[in-house]
């Protein structure tokens, strides 16, 4: 009704926490499929440009980009909350 099924959150290390949910979230340069990715532009889709370019555009080190899929919720709040403790 309106809304999809993408969140943005600017996470204080994420590589780190890439790290915490690999194997569970797959890490995508690009979103949109069935299954849950996460995207870290920093590091992937818009690492080729300027520090300063990045930062002006809101690309932050921890930025994290959520496409979410069709798994159980239950499953995915999980994983992000385990992920999130470290």
């Amino acid at each position: 009704h309106g809304f999809g099924g993408m969140l943005a959150a600017d996470i204080a290390d994420a590589p780190a926490f890439v790290r915490a949910l690999a194997g569970r979230i797959p890490l995508a340069p690009s979103l949109a499929d069935v299954v849950t990715t996460l995207s870290w532009p920093w590091g992937t889709s818009h690492r080729a440009l300027p520090e300063a370019e990045r930062r002006r555009l809101g690309i932050t080190p921890g930025l994290l980009r959520l496409s979410v899929g069709i798994e159980d919720i239950g499953d995915l709040l999980g994983d992000l909350e385990e992920a999130l403790a470290g």
